[in-house]
């Protein structure tokens, strides 16, 4: 009983002294928040060594063109802006809405969400890992019914701060499970927005092997699932960061493949999808994630794998 106690206690304290920390920040202009991940960026390439490796590694995947100095560069760039949108999440969360909406200097594609309903369908919006996903989702949720699955924080202390920093603007945050499935479709099936990350790596059985800048990445086959059951049109959805300014919203048309009832088509259309949304700006996609990790444990005692061998 004591020690239940005291990792709760810890857990507690950790988890106080963040929202704490969010709650500063939201004070703090976007200038100056940029200015701080500006020191951020070259330090974490120069001490963590596991997000330096990912990320140039990545990087050398992605662009075999670039030379060593330009992937270094990049690399230095992404960490730069990752640790952006960590020091902006007291912003999207905690700061005054009029804030917040004051910081979105400009909406690019929105006709392509309002075509939709109109057309009296539901619109899945795929959100990657791209600038400030937490602005878009304070967006989309000021303007439309809005529905996300949602899975707690490790530090589940944690867990009311953020879910209400995402639902405060009307988001409706559902489990990541066949319920928060079906909560989609029923969103969908009223002519209302979801959001989907099309970059998060799925568990085993609920993906399929798709090229992702032309290697084979696992990916989620939920899309077609719920598109072949609404009829819903597909758009992806990025807050783009101005540094020091702040955002623009992009609605890109996905891929046309996205609509294929074949899950390995699908899954090539939503990462072509991610890939176009990319090039918006390369050095802001979150580059640390391991986004080819299973095609190595699937494929680890081929030799042309060995290269990564620390995934």
């Amino acid at each position: 009983m004591t020690q239940q106690t005291g990792t709760t206690s810890g857990r507690f304290t950790k988890a106080s002294a963040i929202s704490w920390l969010w709650r500063q920040l939201s004070r703090w202009p976007l200038t100056r928040l940029w200015r701080i991940s500006s020191a951020l960026g070259p330090l974490i390439y120069l001490t963590n060594k596991r997000e330096r490796w990912v990320t140039e590694r990545n990087l050398s995947v992605v662009y075999p063109d670039l030379s060593t100095a330009e992937c270094k560069t990049l690399a230095q760039h992404s960490l730069r802006h990752s640790a952006a949108t960590m020091l902006e999440l007291g912003h999207a969360w905690m700061a005054e809405p009029h804030k917040v909406d004051a910081s979105i200097l400009a909406v690019f594609g929105r006709d392509k969400l309002d075509n939709a309903r109109t057309d009296g369908r539901g619109v899945i919006v795929l959100a990657p890992h791209f600038g400030n996903w937490e602005v878009l989702n304070f967006w989309l949720s000021s303007h439309f019914p809005f529905t996300a699955m949602y899975e707690p924080p490790k530090i589940i202390d944690l867990d009311p701060v953020i879910r209400h920093g995402r639902e405060r603007m009307g988001a409706s945050l559902v489990p990541t499970n066949p319920r928060g499935v079906a909560a989609l479709l029923k969103a969908l099936k009223r002519s209302e927005a979801i959001g989907i990350l099309p970059d998060q790596e799925p568990d085993w059985g609920s993906g399929v092997f798709a090229p992702f800048f032309g290697r084979d990445a696992y990916t989620a086959t939920l899309l077609p699932k719920l598109v072949a059951r609404t009829q819903a049109r597909v758009v992806t959805g990025v807050a783009l960061r101005v540094p020091g300014k702040g955002f623009e919203i992009h609605f890109l048309e996905a891929d046309e493949r996205v609509y294929s009832d074949d899950d390995v088509q699908s899954a090539t259309g939503v990462n072509a999808s991610v890939e176009a949304a990319i090039g918006l700006d390369a050095a802001q996609y979150q580059w640390e994630y391991k986004r080819y990790r299973k095609v190595v444990q699937e494929q680890q005692n081929l030799s042309n794998f060995r290269d990564f061998r620390l995934y």
